[in-house]
């Protein structure tokens, strides 16, 4: 298939609105904020969710449910008024390199900006100004926010990632996409307006770069930040108000055509 925007804008705007459907959300990490209604527990099963999402998508559907249980089904609650007995429940959680110390200071984080704010959303926006091309700054800024507390764990770091390690910042990126896009699908939420669309970075990881490389949208090897960059610029020539909205056709290429 041609390389070309104007002949590759048909064929991935069809394969986008072939996965951005409702049956998406149930086999997807995505399921786990939509247990939720009420935006700050979106916000909060959101993060876990998209975390987690590295390896079986069924086992890190098991996992993000299981943290929910054990946050009693009311993370924003459970956040905010925990006592010492709630947090020995979490004592024993794990998934893969996540363990009980990286867990207990992530809601010792969360605690901490909720009892100043009232959506997730300041954690990133208030690092970025609108004129941003990207989330960049938003991602730096949520970094150093976010480990800005005392006595952070030294292994903790490697789970939130950042531009300036070069990191793809895919499950981030893929975070923020469903928190900012609103393209009333109902798998996306949309329920951050302070961040546009069109500052989105599309999630990378290998499949996506596998696909993204068959079609030419990306010659970089490396799948970090720059690769991410640089699809994503590809990707506004297709829709630049909203690139992000093409993670659903490299996705659904990669992993479940196989592509």
């Amino acid at each position: 298939m041609s390389g070309k925007p104007n002949d590759l804008s048909v064929f991935f705007n069809k394969k986008a609105d072939e996965y951005n459907q409702p049956d998406f959300i149930k086999a997807d990490p995505i399921c786990i904020p939509h247990l939720f209604t009420t935006k700050q527990d979106i916000e909060i099963a959101g993060l876990f969710a998209a975390l987690f999402a590295w390896g079986n998508r069924t086992t890190i559907i098991k996992k993000a449910r299981e943290l929910m249980q054990l946050m009693d089904n009311a993370p924003h609650d459970f956040v905010l008024h925990h006592t010492e007995q709630d947090l020995r429940r979490l004592e024993s959680f794990k998934h893969r390199t996540f363990n009980a110390t990286d867990l207990l200071y992530f809601v010792s984080f969360l605690h901490f900006h909720y009892s100043q704010e009232d959506s997730l959303e300041t954690a990133f926006s208030k690092w970025m100004s609108p004129d941003d091309l990207t989330v960049e700054q938003a991602l730096i800024g949520f970094y150093h926010y976010f480990f800005s507390l005392e006595h952070v764990p030294p292994r903790t770091r490697k789970h939130i990632a950042s531009p300036e390690k070069n990191s793809s910042c895919k499950r981030l990126n893929m975070y923020l996409r469903w928190m900012v896009r609103n393209d009333e699908r109902g798998v996306d939420f949309g329920i951050w307006r302070r961040i546009s669309p069109a500052q989105l970075v599309c999630p990378i990881d290998l499949h996506v770069a596998r696909v993204a490389k068959r079609f030419r949208l990306l010659e970089r090897e490396p799948v970090d930040w720059l690769a991410a960059l640089e699809l994503t610029s590809y990707l506004r020539k297709l829709d630049k108000t909203d690139p992000a909205r093409y993670d659903f056709a490299l996705f659904g290429l990669g992993v479940m055509e196989k592509f």
